[in-house]
């Protein structure tokens, strides 16, 4: 077995901070002493229907620590998602239902298996209504751990309270109850994004409140979305979420600016391409390697071939929407059909039309395709831009 430190140091790596200095190296010692595994801690809010790469920077860090053998306790926070984390919020979170946030809860963790191992043994899946749902004796116990001062120093609530924006109550007790957490489930460590660092280091104020051993804390980069430049986020719309279908995954990493492949290479440990590879190669070589981490090499490989057709010989794909349309009159006025068939508008279509936008399978119709004969359409894909396909039937 290697030497605590040199366990450390490796489990560090790309971390973006660990505190306090050596703590987890001197963790890693006294489970070794006590022949115990680390109890290593994640906590994740449902606010949302699905988990993205971002939530996955953590998750394989703990899959690491699964890997030497560690227990992770995953909590799935059903109840602090009820208060909502103001970390990197401006405002005053809106309020999920109990059945969103429930739903929400199981399909995080059947997510959370994409990258963690489920075993029993090294997994451990557990709600915080568990605890969380207290007498009010046991809340107020929990709230003098911490000062209003203290609560207000946070980044998020200093710059709402100078711009006089609102501030909850139930807000403040967020990184009480996600300390309290930490002792109902006796952390060793706990793992977050860099946004959480208050929160994680109040978990160590409560737990010695407790009477329990101080977690290490260890925070991870955050990764940046499809746009290279705001936090990944489902809100934003810039994210790459683990359950979609692995066209929707490929295209939408081949959108990653350049300056941004790096991040993504190094926190998501995707294999990078041999040195000099171009960057259009090694963005085809990220987004392959994130849809075979989730769908295997076979569903990589036609999602390449898919973006291909769609992107580089703008062909249409294997499956496209059908579209009926009736004739009027003998013909079929193509702007109308165009507006109906896409949502467009009739001058858009013209537009479209004149310089060159529209194809009919394939071939680029013009001005003077403005009325069209029935059988030139049914049956046949008519396209719009790169990547807009309507198969027209002809229905009456």
């Amino acid at each position: 077995m290697a030497p605590a430190s040199e366990t450390a140091a490796a489990l560090l790596r790309n971390a973006h901070q660990s505190l306090p200095d050596g703590g987890l190296g001197h963790k890693l010692e006294v489970a070794d002493r006590e022949g115990r595994p680390l109890r290593v801690k994640l906590g994740l809010d449902p606010t949302a229907p699905d988990i993205h790469l971002g939530h996955t920077v953590v998750l394989q860090k703990l899959r690491e620590f699964q890997d030497l053998g560690h227990r992770v306790v995953l909590i799935v926070g059903d109840y602090t998602a009820r208060v909502g984390d103001p970390s990197g919020r401006s405002s005053t979170r809106p309020v999920l239902s109990g059945e969103e946030i429930d739903a929400n809860a199981e399909t995080y963790r059947q997510q959370s298996f994409t990258v963690l191992r489920d075993d029993p043994d090294l997994l451990e899946v557990r709600r915080n209504g568990e605890w969380l749902d207290m007498p009010a004796e046991d809340l107020f116990r929990l709230a003098r751990v911490a000062t209003v001062a203290q609560i207000l120093e946070r980044d998020d609530f200093a710059k709402r309270f100078a711009a006089r924006q609102p501030i909850s109550v139930l807000e403040t007790l967020y990184p009480l109850l996600q300390g309290y957490d930490s002792v109902a489930i006796e952390s060793d460590v706990e793992l977050g994004g860099t946004d959480q660092t208050f929160n994680l280091l109040l978990g160590r104020d409560v737990q010695r409140a407790y009477g329990q051993p101080e977690q290490v804390i260890l925070t991870m980069p955050i990764l940046p979305g499809v746009d290279g430049a705001e936090k990944m986020s489902k809100s934003l719309g810039n994210h790459v979420g683990v359950a979609e279908p692995p066209d929707e995954q490929f295209g939408k990493t081949m959108r990653l600016p350049d300056d941004a492949m790096e991040s993504w290479f190094s926190l998501l440990a995707v294999p990078r391409p041999p040195e000099g590879t171009g960057p259009r190669d090694a963005k085809r070589a990220l987004a392959r390697g994130i849809v075979a981490r989730f769908h295997g090499d076979d569903a990589a490989a036609a999602a390449e071939q898919h973006f291909d057709r769609l992107f580089v010989t703008h062909e249409a794909p294997e499956e496209v929407a059908e579209h009926g349309f009736a004739p009027e009159n003998g013909a079929v006025h193509l702007p109308a059909l165009i507006a109906e068939a896409f949502g467009r508008s009739r001058s858009e279509a013209r537009r479209l039309l004149a310089q060159g936008g529209v194809k009919l399978d394939g071939e680029a119709l013009g001005e003077g395709d403005l009325d069209v004969a029935p059988e030139r359409l049914d049956g046949h894909v008519l396209q719009l831009g790169k990547r807009h396909f309507r198969r027209l039937r002809l229905t009456s």
